[in-house]
């Protein structure tokens, strides 16, 4: 156990180590250099396609609207990484760490595109007549057959690392907070954990769809104004803590109270490292959900799906990162989701740490809910259909194991196997960019001049922009 440990350990340094990063960041860059920047310039653009995307229309074809695609897919993404990933990047970094989150959600925005809109260009129709999508089926359609060996080391890499990083882990982040918080034991709750995961999970992606367009907007908001308190409070403090972030990107920071000081080197990469954690660019599974989303052109939800970055990252974690330095605890030497709550508790004493442990719950559990689907899709590609239903109740299962076991290898392996998903798929993206710009700019070339609209899920080009 000690080999295996410390195997996964030295891998673990080398798969999320500075290369892993260079080679996330180095594609992203190179992807908006393809684009001609086009994610960043179309934020707004692409939140108004998100309020578009409610209801599918024209001859759209999938399972669940755009919309609850997204949703499904920042389910998965918004999760502990808002709360303790920017947290442990703040006290390992510095709050400059902040800053280069946000450098890699900028680059991921194209990543992201990227990876949805491969998803939906090649995505197939399974044996129950349902869309499925993915960098698996982007490799294996786009590359052709020489390379399935390669979108099978992605299926194999996401159907285990799911169980892991997006199943058990989850259970028990939640299991134990809720016990530090309200002093429940851990075994009830992944009793009701697995009461409403398989509620949800058994009943496929249109389940899991209609929860998370529910759920995700309303934690979201509910988190956001939570945070929006902190702020409030400390609101006198915000100017300085952004010098603080900005000036601590380019230049060390000595220790300070419980801090131990951080140099620039540092604060890139627990920045970049957790910024890619928070919102998975790079790692292809926001393809899988977007893929089953009602639409008839893969740029209608690229555009969709790159805002899943924007939220997760520049709002989301933005916010978490500057009640964290305004309210002044980033230097308690604290870390992790108790460096959050201490934020909490600064601003809103006696229950702030509550409204943390409630949130960081919810947020995991629609985690569960999200990687339930990706992990699926991942082992139908290598099984076919007839793995659907044990998987569902094997992921059932899972969940309170997971919520009373301790974990500490079962997540070293999961989080490498999450990194090595990003080599496939890092491939498929850089040998297809040159698709990826093509149906870019057929996309545009296609809208309304004049009103700034386009024909939203209608084909601009039959032969390209459809499947």
């Amino acid at each position: 156990m000690q080999f295996l440990n410390e195997f996964f350990s030295a891998l673990n340094g080398i798969v999320w180590g500075v290369p892993m990063i260079v080679l996330i960041l180095g594609t992203g860059f190179y992807l908006q250099l393809r684009l001609g920047f086009m994610p960043i310039f179309k934020i707004p653009y692409g939140f108004r396609m998100i309020w578009q995307s409610r209801t599918p229309g024209g001859k759209a074809e999938g399972e669940i609207s755009p919309f609850a695609a997204l949703m499904t897919a920042l389910s998965a993404t918004v999760g502990t990484g808002n709360i303790a990933g920017v947290a442990t990047a703040i006290a390992v970094g510095g709050p400059g760490a902040l800053f280069w989150m946000w450098m890699t959600a900028l680059v991921g925005m194209a990543t992201k595109y990227a990876e949805v809109v491969l998803a939906v260009k090649y995505r197939e129709v399974d044996d129950h007549g349902e869309h499925v999508g993915g960098p698996m089926y982007a490799i294996k359609n786009g590359l052709g057959r020489k390379w399935r060996w390669l979108a099978s080391a992605f299926a194999v890499f996401g159907g285990l690392a799911g169980f892991g990083i997006g199943n058990m882990v989850q259970a028990n982040g939640i299991s134990s907070a809720i016990e530090n918080a309200f002093g429940v034991d851990t075994w009830i709750t992944g009793a009701v954990l697995m009461g409403l995961t398989g509620a949800v999970v058994l009943g496929g992606i249109k389940r899991i769809g209609a929860v998370a367009e529910k759920l995700v907007p309303t934690m979201c908001i509910a988190y956001m104004a939570c945070t929006a308190v902190v702020l409030f409070v400390f609101a006198d403090r915000i100017p300085a803590a952004l010098e603080l972030i900005f000036s601590h990107a380019f230049t060390p920071i000595s220790a300070t109270g419980g801090f131990a000081g951080a140099a620039v080197m540092l604060a890139i990469q627990k920045g970049v490292s957790r910024g890619i954690f928070s919102n998975e660019a790079g790692l292809g599974t926001a393809g899988i959900a977007q893929a089953a989303g009602s639409t008839s052109n893969p740029v209608f939800s690229g555009l969709v799906g790159m805002m899943g970055t924007f939220i997760d990252t520049l709002i989301v974690c933005t916010m978490t990162g500057l009640a964290i330095v305004a309210s002044g605890v980033w230097t308690s030497g604290e870390s992790g989701a108790v460096l959050t709550s201490a934020s909490f508790e600064a601003a809103m004493p006696g229950f702030g740490n509550y409204l943390l442990a409630i949130s960081l719950a919810v947020f995991a559990f629609t985690t569960i809910l999200g990687w339930a689907y990706y992990s699926e899709k991942c082992w139908e590609f290598l099984l076919g259909s007839v793995s659907e239903k044990p998987f569902r109740l094997l992921w059932t299962v899972c969940v309170p194991v997971g919520a009373v076991a301790s974990l500490d290898f079962a997540w070293l392996v999961a989080d490498t196997l999450n990194a090595l998903m990003a080599i496939p798929n890092l491939i498929a993206l850089l040998l297809l960019a040159p698709m990826i710009a093509e149906l870019t700019r057929d996309y545009f070339a296609g809208q309304h001049a004049g009103d700034g609209t386009d024909s939203g899920h209608r084909p601009v080009n039959e032969a390209r922009g459809t499947n």
